[in-house]
C-alpha cells in the first residue's frame, strides 16, 4: 500500500523511509499537496510486480497461446514450409 508523505517529512526521515521501502512499502512524496515523486523498492530481478488482475490476465493469455489459434492451414512442419 502506498503511503503519502510530504517532501519535508521525506527529507527529515529519509533513512527510516528507505528501511520501510526495503521491507516492501511504497511512498508517494508530495510538495504543496501535489505528487512529485515515488519511493518504491528497486526490482532485484529486473521484473515488475503485477497486480492480481494483471497476473490473472497474463495466465489467461498464456493459456490461449498454449492452445494455439486455428488458421485453417492444417499441420505445418519444416518441410511443408520450405520447398526443396
Amino acid at each position: 500500500m502506498t503511503k503519502t508523505i510530504t517532501l519535508r517529512e521525506a527529507n527529515q526521515a529519509f533513512a527510516r523511509c528507505v528501511r520501510k521501502v526495503e521491507a516492501g512499502e511504497d511512498y508517494l512524496i508530495t510538495r504543496n499537496g501535489k505528487p512529485v515523486a515515488r519511493l518504491v523498492p528497486a526490482a532485484t530481478d529486473q521484473s515488475r510486480r503485477l497486480s492480481p488482475a494483471q497476473e490473472a490476465a497474463l495466465a489467461r493469455t498464456r493459456a490461449r497461446i498454449a492452445m494455439g489459434w486455428p488458421i485453417g492451414a492444417g499441420v505445418l512442419d519444416r518441410d511443408a514450409l520450405h520447398e526443396r
